[in-house]
C-alpha cells in the first residue's frame, strides 16, 4: 500500500488500527484509525465520483463537532479537496460572503443550519449538496469491511490548502486564510515539544469545528501522534468536568470564561483531576486568581498565543511560570521566530512595546483570492499580527494590545489591556473592558465596561479611586458603566465591536 506523507490516518490505521480516534461524547459513537482510513479511501472515491471533487474543491460545512469531520479530514489527507468549516452562528448574508468568496463544488449542513444555508442567495450557484445526516449514514456503512478499491494516492504541495479557514470579520468582510498541510505538520511539531503528546494522549475538545481553536490547537497535533479526542457539540461547564476525569483526559484546550464557569460549578470542589497534566489556555490572559482555583484542584495551567493565520500554536508560559510571569503569553515555540517592530519597522527598543511579527515554517501561505491583504500581512516573509507586544529580559513575551484597540488621549497612547488587567486585580471586580470614545478637550478617553462580583459594594468613585493608585491618570477611565454581562464572540472572546456600538 502506498502512502503520501501527508496521511498520517494511513499510518495510524496501520501501526493502531483498532485504537479509537475519535468519539462523540453525547452519542458515544466512535471511529477507529483503521475505520478512519478505510472511511477516507471510501469517502473520496464517492465526492470523486457524485460530486466531482477533487484537488483543490471546496467543501464547505455548517455542522456541530461531530466525526463527519474526521471522515472528512480523513478523505482530504488523500485527495487534497479544501475543507471549508463556515461559522453556523452567524447570519445567512454573512454565510452568503463566505460562498461567494470560496465557490465551494459540495456544501453540507446538519439539518438544524439548512434553513441558514439554503437562506444565502449564493446557495443557488452551489452545484452539490449533501445533508450531513445523509454523510453520517454513508460513513455508517462504509466504516467497515473489506476494501475493494483505494483512492489512488494524490501528490500534494506543501503549500497546498487543507482549510479555509475565515477570520471573524471584526472590520470589514472575513477573510479566507489559507492553512496548508505544510502548517498542519509544522504546527503539530511546535505543539508537541511544548506540550505533552503523544499517542497516549487523551482530550475533550469543545472549541467550535469552524474556529482554528476547535481544529488546530489540539485535534490535528492529536491525529497526527494517533492520540484519542473526546468531541462535545457545545460547551456546557459541568459535563466538561465530568468528562475530564471520566475520559481521563490528559491536557485540555479552553479560554478562561470557560474555566471560570467550571469554576463555579458546584461540583469543582469535590473534582479530582489526576490524569490531567494541565490545562491549555488561549484567546485572552487568564486572571491570577483563576488559576490559583484550578492550582488548588491540582490542575496547572498553560497559557499562550495564537493566531489563525500562523500556527496556532506560537508561544507558551510554562505551568512554573504561571505566577512569577503572569499576564505573559510565554516565549515562542520551537520552529517560530519572531521580531518586535516599531512603526517604522525597525527593532522596538528593549522592554519598549512593538509590533510582533511572526516568520517560519506554520505561516500562512495568505488569504484566499485577496492578494491586497496578502501583502499586507506578509512582508519580507514575516506575518505582520498587529498585536503589541514587549519582550523582558529573559525572553518572556507580553502582549500589550491590539495596534487597533489602542486609543490616543492627550497626545498619549492609551492601551485598553493595561487598563483592563488592573481593573481586574479589584476584589470586587469579576469582568471588565475599556474602549476609547470621543472627548472635547483630550481627543479621547477611555470608557470601562464594568461586570461588578456578585454581591460586592461598587461604586463608579470606588474604581476610578482604584485605577488612580495603579495608573497615570491620563490612562484612568473618565467613563464607568456597569454592565450585567460583557458581549462575547463564538469562542468566549470579548467582542469589541460589539462594545462600541452600546450607549
Amino acid at each position: 500500500m502506498q502512502q503520501e506523507q501527508h496521511d498520517w490516518i494511513a499510518r495510524w490505521a496501520v501501526y493502531s488500527p483498532g485504537k479509537v480516534a475519535a468519539r462523540e461524547s453525547e452519542t458515544r459513537r466512535f471511529l477507529t484509525y483503521g475505520e478512519l482510513h478505510r472511511l477516507g479511501h471510501c469517502l473520496a472515491l464517492h465526492l470523486r465520483a457524485s460530486y466531482g471533487i477533487g484537488k483543490g474543491s471546496r467543501i464547505a460545512i455548517l455542522a456541530e463537532n461531530c466525526l463527519e469531520y474526521f471522515a472528512l479530514f480523513a478523505a482530504m489527507q488523500k485527495m487534497g479537496c479544501i475543507l471549508t468549516p463556515l461559522n453556523y452562528r452567524l447570519a445567512s448574508t454573512e454565510i452568503d460572503y463566505m460562498l461567494r468568496d470560496s465557490e465551494p463544488t459540495l456544501a453540507i449542513a446538519e439539518q438544524k443550519f439548512e434553513a441558514l444555508l439554503q437562506a444565502a442567495p449564493a446557495f443557488g450557484r452551489v452545484p452539490h449538496y449533501w445533508p450531513l445526516e445523509a454523510l453520517a449514514e454513508f460513513c455508517e456503512n462504509h466504516r467497515s469491511g473489506p476494501l475493494e478499491e483505494e483512492y489512488p494516492p494524490e501528490t500534494l504541495e506543501e503549500d497546498h490548502p487543507a482549510f479555509l479557514l475565515y477570520t471573524s470579520g471584526t472590520t470589514g468582510f472575513p477573510k479566507g486564510a489559507v492553512y496548508s498541510h505544510k502548517m498542519l505538520f509544522w504546527n503539530s511539531i511546535n505543539t508537541a515539544m511544548s506540550l505533552i503528546i503523544n499517542s497516549e494522549s487523551r482530550t475533550i475538545n469543545v472549541m467550535p469545528p469552524f474556529h482554528t481553536g476547535g481544529w488546530n490547537v489540539l485535534t490535528t497535533p492529536f491525529l497526527h501522534h494517533g492520540a484519542y479526542t473526546c468531541l462535545l457539540k457545545k460547551f456546557d461547564a459541568q459535563a466538561v468536568l465530568r468528562l475530564l476525569q471520566e475520559e481521563e483526559v490528559t491536557v485540555f484546550m479552553g479560554v478562561p470564561t470557560m474555566l471560570k464557569m467550571m469554576a463555579e460549578a458546584p461540583e469543582f470542589e469535590q473534582a479530582s483531576f489526576p490524569s490531567l497534566y494541565y490545562i491549555i489556555v488561549g484567546g485572552e490572559p487568564m486572571p491570577i486568581p483563576l488559576i490559583e482555583q484550578w492550582d488548588a484542584r491540582g490542575v496547572a495551567i498553560r497559557q499562550g498565543y495564537g493566531m489563525t493565520e500562523v500556527g496556532p500554536n506560537l508561544t507558551s508560559l510554562h505551568q512554573d511560570d504561571a505566577i512569577r510571569k503572569k499576564g505573559s503569553i510565554g516565549r515562542p515555540n520551537f520552529y517560530v521566530q519572531i521580531r518586535i517592530a516599531d512603526e517604522l519597522g525597525r527593532p522596538a527598543p528593549a522592554g519598549q512595546p512593538g509590533e510582533l511579527l511572526l516568520r517560519g515554517p506554520m505561516v500562512t501561505p495568505g488569504y484566499w483570492r485577496n492578494e491586497a491583504a496578502t501583502q499586507k500581512a506578509l512582508e519580507g516573509g514575516w506575518f505582520r499580527t498587529g498585536d503589541l507586544v514587549r519582550e523582558d529580559g529573559e525572553g518572556y513575551l507580553y502582549v500589550v494590545d491590539r495596534i487597533k484597540n489602542m486609543f490616543i488621549s492627550g497626545g498619549e497612547n492609551v492601551y485598553p489591556a493595561e487598563v483592563e488587567r488592573v481593573l481586574m486585580a479589584h476584589e470586587s471586580i469579576s469582568e471588565a473592558a475599556v474602549i476609547g470614545v470621543p472627548d472635547e478637550k483630550w481627543g479621547e478617553v477611555g470608557k470601562a465596561f464594568i461586570v461588578a462580583r456578585e454581591g460586592a459594594s461598587l461604586s463608579a468613585d470606588m474604581v476610578r479611586e482604584h485605577c488612580l493608585r495603579n495608573l497615570a491618570r491620563f490612562k484612568a477611565p473618565r467613563h464607568i458603566q456597569f454592565v450585567g454581562a460583557l458581549p462575547k464572540n463564538d469562542t468566549g472572546k470579548l467582542n469589541r465591536k460589539a462594545l462600541k456600538e452600546w450607549p
